[in-house]
C-alpha cells in the first residue's frame, strides 16, 4: 500500500471512531464532509434542538451520507435532558422510579422516550446511568441514579434498557464501572473511588452485570480513578478496567463509549488529544466529544494525534482498526434496530406525568396542611448545578402553581446572593408572604450548606410553611411540611404542584 492510500486510511479509521458534536440546528459542511470521509457518529446536544421534527430535518440531512450513521443523544430524562432542554422534561429521572420502584413504569416511560427519539432520527441513547449513588454527597450523579441499592438500580437499568430499545433505540449504560460513591466532579477534576474489589463487586458492578443480561450493546466509561484496579489511569484510559474488568469478567462484546474526553478529569493531565489515544489504546471504540469541543478543528486534532500515534508506534493500527470494527458492527446493529422498533408516537403528557404524580412523597404535616387555599408565595432556592444539567433547562414549583392558583408570586434565590449581601430572604421571601401560605422550594438541601440555613431559618420563621425538595431527601431541614419530588423535571413540578392544591393528587 503507497503510502499517501495508507495514510487516507488512517484517517478513516481515526474519523470512523470519533462521536462529535457540532453547533447548529443544521448540519454544518465540515461535518457532512467528514461524514463523507469516514466519520460514523455524531452526537446531539440541547444547541442542536428546537423540536421533534426539526431534528428529524437534521437527522435525515445527516444520514443523507451515511444511511448507518449512529446519531447519539445524552438524554436521560428528568434533570437531565436535551431533546426537551426548552421546556424541562416531561418524564421524570431515575431517582423518582427507583423510588417508585415499579419496573414496568420505568419500563414505560424509557419505551415512550424512545419512541421520541426514533421519531427524531435519534438511534443511540447515552442512558440509563447505572450508577449506585452510595455517596449522598456526590455532586455529579445524586438524582440521576436508580437509587442507592445495587439491587434497585439493577432492575431498573435492566427495565430501562428493555424500554428503550424496544422502541428502535440503541441505550448505553453509563459510566462504567460506577460513578456513584465520589466526591468530585469529573467534569473539572479525576475523582477516586477508593473501594476495594469485594465492594465494587458488591456495590458498583451488579447494575452493569444486568445490563449486559439485559442486552446493552454500548458502555460508557467513567473519568474516575479506581485504585483497586489501576492506581495510576482513571477507568476511560484503563485497560485493565476496559478489558480486564469489562470484557473478560462481564463478557461485554459491545461498543464502549468514552465519556466526554474534554473533560477535566482527563485533559488536565493528558491533554485532549493525549486523552483521546490513551482512550482507544485502552480500549475505548468510540471517543464522545464536542458537549464543550464543538469545533472542526478538534475532530481535526483528534484525527491527527490519532493517526501520528499509528504511525509513531504509540498506538498498535490493530487496536484502532479493532475499534473501528466495533463501531461499524454497532451501526448495523443499531440501524437494524431502529427499522424494528416499535412505532408510533410518544405519549407525551401521559405516562410521564403518571411516574411522577407517583414519584411523589408528603409527611403527615405535609397532608394536613393541604390543599392550599389561597395564592401562596413561593421561594425556590436555586444551586449551581453540575455541568450535565442544560441551565436553560426551567425548573421549580411556582410556574404550575401559578396556573393553577392565579396571584401565586415567586421568587428565585441563588447561595451566592445571599451570601454577598445582595438579596435578603425577609424582604424576597417573609415579608411577600405575610397573611399568604409560603412554599420552599430546594433542590439537594442537604448538600448545600447554604440551602440548608435558608430553609431552616424560614421555617423557624414561618412554621406553616411548606418545604418542597426537588433533590435528594436528607437531613438539611427540620421542617414539619415537606413534599419531595425526587427530581426536578418539568413533570415532577407539575406533580408537587398538584400535590400542593389537588386533595385527591395526594
Amino acid at each position: 500500500m503507497s503510502s499517501s492510500k495508507h495514510s487516507s486510511e488512517l484517517r478513516r479509521l481515526a474519523l470512523s471512531v470519533l462521536q462529535p458534536g457540532f453547533v447548529g440546528t443544521e448540519a454544518p459542511d465540515w461535518i457532512l464532509r467528514d461524514i463523507g470521509d469516514g466519520l460514523a457518529s455524531v452526537v446531539l446536544f440541547s444547541r442542536n434542538i428546537v423540536s421533534t421534527e426539526q431534528v428529524a430535518g437534521l437527522t435525515a440531512q445527516l444520514r443523507a451520507e451515511n444511511p448507518d450513521l449512529i446519531v447519539a443523544i445524552d438524554e436521560e430524562a428528568g434533570d437531565v435532558t436535551r431533546i426537551e432542554s426548552a421546556t424541562g422534561s416531561s418524564r421524570p429521572g431515575n431517582f423518582a422510579l427507583g423510588t417508585v420502584d415499579d419496573p414496568a413504569l420505568t419500563e414505560a416511560v424509557a419505551a415512550d422516550l424512545g419512541r421520541q427519539l426514533r421519531a427524531a432520527g435519534v438511534s443511540l441513547d447515552y442512558a440509563p446511568s447505572a450508577d449506585v449513588n452510595s455517596n449522598p454527597d456526590n455532586p455529579i450523579i445524586g438524582v440521576r441514579s436508580f437509587g442507592s441499592d445495587p439491587e434497585v438500580v439493577s432492575r431498573h437499568t435492566t427495565a430501562w434498557i428493555r424500554g428503550l430499545q424496544s422502541s428502535g433505540v440503541a441505550a448505553c449504560a453509563k459510566h462504567f464501572p460506577g460513578h456513584g460513591d465520589v466526591a468530585v466532579d469529573s467534569h473539572h477534576d479525576l475523582p477516586a473511588y477508593p473501594a476495594g474489589r469485594d465492594e465494587i463487586a458488591a456495590q458498583a458492578l451488579p447494575p452493569f452485570r444486568a445490563a449486559v443480561a439485559a442486552g446493552v450493546r454500548a458502555v460508557m466509561s467513567g473519568h474516575l480513578l479506581v485504585p483497586a484496579y489501576d492506581p495510576d489511569l482513571p477507568a476511560t484510559l484503563s485497560r485493565r478496567i476496559l478489558h480486564g474488568l469489562l470484557r473478560e469478567e462481564l463478557g461485554f462484546d459491545g461498543l464502549v463509549v468514552s465519556d466526554a474526553i474534554e473533560m477535566g478529569a482527563v485533559t488536565r493531565r493528558y491533554g485532549i488529544d493525549g486523552a483521546t489515544v490513551k482512550a482507544v489504546g485502552a480500549g475505548v471504540d468510540a471517543i464522545c466529544v464536542g458537549g464543550e469541543s464543538a469545533e472542526e478543528a478538534t475532530v481535526a486534532l483528534l484525527v491527527k494525534a490519532l493517526t501520528a500515534a499509528v504511525t509513531g508506534g504509540e498506538l498498535p493500527e490493530e487496536r484502532l482498526a479493532e475499534a473501528a470494527g466495533r463501531v461499524r458492527e454497532f451501526a448495523r446493529w443499531s440501524a437494524g434496530l431502529r427499522a424494528s422498533g416499535v412505532a408510533g408516537e410518544a405519549a407525551g403528557d401521559g405516562i410521564g406525568h403518571v411516574a411522577a404524580r407517583r414519584a411523589v412523597r408528603l409527611t403527615g404535616a405535609a397532608r394536613a396542611a393541604l390543599p392550599l387555599r389561597a395564592a401562596p408565595h413561593v421561594v425556590e432556592l436555586a444551586p449551581v448545578t453540575n455541568m450535565a444539567i442544560g441551565k436553560e433547562t426551567p425548573w421549580g414549583v411556582a410556574e404550575p402553581l401559578r396556573e393553577r392558583l392565579p396571584g401565586t408570586t415567586s421568587v428565585r434565590v441563588r447561595g451566592q446572593e445571599l451570601e454577598e449581601g445582595t438579596v435578603a430572604l425577609e424582604s424576597c421571601a417573609l415579608e411577600p408572604a405575610v397573611g399568604r401560605p409560603l412554599v420552599i422550594v430546594a433542590r439537594d438541601a442537604a448538600r448545600h450548606a447554604w440551602m440548608s440555613r435558608a430553609v431552616t431559618g424560614l421555617t423557624a420563621a414561618r412554621p406553616d410553611a411548606i418545604v418542597v425538595e426537588m433533590g435528594l431527601p436528607g437531613a438539611g431541614t427540620a421542617a414539619a411540611a415537606q413534599i419531595f419530588t425526587h427530581g426536578a423535571s418539568a413533570a415532577s413540578g407539575v406533580a408537587a404542584a398538584e400535590a400542593l392544591t389537588d386533595a385527591s393528587a395526594r
